[in-house]
């Protein structure tokens, strides 16, 4: 019997899967309370991400939980989104948020009963496993930075709301993202693009404008919140919803990718991405095209924030109007240097602030502020002994004695620390909506991070030629930020000419003699040539972190400001012809 021809194979070509488009909708506790509505009313978009998590949020929500047990999360998340799950629910809009902070199984919970008391069927899950404050005694809060494929098995699971804990910001983005395409974690150059489109949109509106440096280029007064249309390959588009405001150029997208980064190595718990690979093309108005993103296998080791009580401080700002300002100032440090002999604080810092001009029209202008930090391990050192000390001296110092506000009891404040711990201390747990727990498995292939080679430098502009004496931010922009102890300041260039001199001129010793603080300090310098950037970590300016509240800017926000308003020769033909910022359609090495 001769059997039945088979059928000829039908060839079919595989569909392209679509776009993914995940916005943010808070890049900080306390961010606009609007910004969910905003975000689901405002144009097409299928996850929105909110991140509350910072170096201080921990530490602000371990002294909640010392409170109370059941404390612990960001407690302004569950009334934004009775204000909006409905809606979400109605566009199929999936939400995902570290909101969970230390306790992400207590908030969704909370997230549950809000949906059963408003009627809404939303499957809720979790991640957890970040908690390792019981392997570090004598600490308030331990917490590991965990990946996105967490996340990605909650929403594999038809999980509409997805509550973490202590994530990686990028988590955020990559977790949707890997759910979305099917990414697994040898995806390195994929998983490495949605990095970089997730730190683009971790920080919310400073990627739409909001404390750009060149914020006169559009109208920054409420910048849209962001989103990134992410492709299968790992590329994605950095735009915002129609009609908002605020702007998304090459300028804000370089901007954010410099914000608290270092070396060319941006390493993760999923993938350390290439940042000395990024290529921004501006592809429309309000659209930043990103290609070309190299991942490696993560490092070996994940990160843990650890959040201790470093003891209590206390603060008096002296006001000295008019004349004499200095002997003023010495005079009331040696009558408060010599009542706080008594029982001196372990620490006590001055600082001078002469705000004060001659011959001023106000009297605030007149004025100049000295201010007394003080800190011990005793509440009773820096709280009534301060207090009474400057309160004492009201009649019997200075002429024109007074503060800016009497100084208080005292308050508690921390330090943070990070250290390191291999992948498998951690048990990456996900929670699925019908309450199964599935184990997320480290990553098998890991690679330490090393020094990436020095890259070549651009041809130096040729010698001589007039030069004027200019503020750098004429040329340059800027934008800075903290790191526990530590400091970055990114600065790029927004010519190609401009970037051949700023890579030669602005060297670590120049950094140093534009930045004092920094003159014997640690400053290590990046060079990130298809950005036209220039990175530089300036190691423990910022003492034990902002919690410690160690300097005038304690997370360094303005340091990249102080550093662009420092004058400078620059070469004159590069201020004949500044560019706007859509003149170059594409940052190019």
């Amino acid at each position: 019997m001769t059997p039945p021809e088979a059928s000829p194979a039908i060839e079919t070509t595989p569909q392209p899967v679509a776009p993914l488009r995940i916005g943010n909708f808070s890049g900080f506790y306390g961010d606009r309370a609007d910004a969910l509505r905003e975000m689901l009313t405002g144009g097409a978009v299928d996850v929105l991400t909110g991140d509350y998590l910072a170096e201080l949020t921990m530490l602000i929500l371990a002294r909640d939980r010392l409170k109370d047990p059941n404390a612990g999360y960001a407690r302004t998340f569950p009334r934004q989104l009775e204000d909006c799950l409905g809606l979400a629910h109605e566009r199929g809009v999936r939400i995902v948020t570290n909101a969970g902070g230390l306790n992400p199984a207590g908030l969704a919970d909370a997230v549950r009963g809000l949906a059963d008391r408003l009627g809404i069927p939303v499957r809720v899950a979790h991640v957890e496993g970040d908690d390792l404050t019981a392997a570090h005694p004598g600490v308030l809060a331990a917490h590991a930075y965990l990946g996105g494929f967490g996340i990605a098995e909650c929403l594999r699971a038809g999980a509409d709301v997805v509550i973490t804990g202590r994530v990686t910001d990028a988590a955020l983005v990559t977790g949707p993202a890997a759910a979305h395409f099917g990414w697994g974690p040898g995806d390195h150059d994929r998983l490495a693009g949605a990095v970089v489109a997730g730190h683009v949109l971790e920080c919310g509106t400073q990627a739409t404008g909001g404390n750009y440096a060149f914020f006169g280029d559009g109208d920054v007064r409420r910048p849209g919140f962001p989103l990134a249309e992410i492709h299968a390959d790992g590329s994605s588009v950095i735009t915002k919803h129609p009609g908002t405001g605020g702007f998304v150029d090459t300028g804000t997208v370089t901007a954010q990718l410099l914000y608290e980064t270092g070396g060319a190595r941006y390493a993760g718990p999923d993938v350390t991405a290439r940042l000395d690979t990024v290529r921004l093309h501006q592809d429309g108005p309000d659209r930043v095209r990103i290609t070309g993103v190299r991942g490696e296998a993560p490092p070996p080791t994940l990160k843990v924030g650890l959040n201790r009580l470093g003891g209590f401080r206390n603060e008096v700002a002296f006001v000295l109007t008019g004349l004499d300002i200095e002997a003023k100032a010495a005079l009331v440090r040696e009558q408060m240097s010599d009542a706080l002999a008594k029982s001196p604080p372990a620490e006590t810092g001055w600082e001078l602030v002469r705000t004060d001009r001659s011959d001023a029209d106000t009297e605030e202008t007149s004025a100049a502020l000295l201010r007394l930090v003080v800190r011990d391990s005793d509440p009773q050192v820096v709280g009534r002994a301060l207090s009474g000390a400057a309160i004492e001296l009201a009649l019997a110092s200075y002429p024109g004695f007074h503060v800016l506000a009497p100084p208080g009891k005292g308050d508690p404040y921390g330090v943070f620390e990070g250290v390191y711990v291999p992948h498998g201390a951690v048990d990456h747990i996900a929670v699925l909506p019908d309450g199964r727990r599935i184990h997320v498995a480290p990553p098998q292939d890991t690679r330490d991070l090393d020094d990436v080679p020095d890259p070549v430098l651009p041809e130096p502009l040729p010698p001589g030629g007039p030069t004027r004496r200019a503020p750098l931010g004429l040329l340059a922009g800027a934008r800075s930020g903290d790191k526990g102890g530590d400091a970055n300041v990114g600065v790029w260039a927004r010519s190609d000419d401009a970037w051949r001199w700023l890579a030669h001129e602005l060297t670590v010793d120049r950094f140093r003699e534009l930045i004092p603080e920094a003159r014997d300090l640690p400053v290590t310098r990046h060079v990130l040539p298809r950005l036209r950037a220039l990175n530089f970590v300036v190691t423990g300016i910022l003492g034990a972190g902002v919690a410690a509240r160690h300097r005038f800017d304690p997370q360094a926000k303005a340091l990249g400001e102080w550093l662009r308003a420092r004058h400078v020769d620059i070469p004159e033909g590069l201020l004949t012809h500044l560019p706007s910022p859509l003149s170059d359609p594409e940052v190019r090495s």
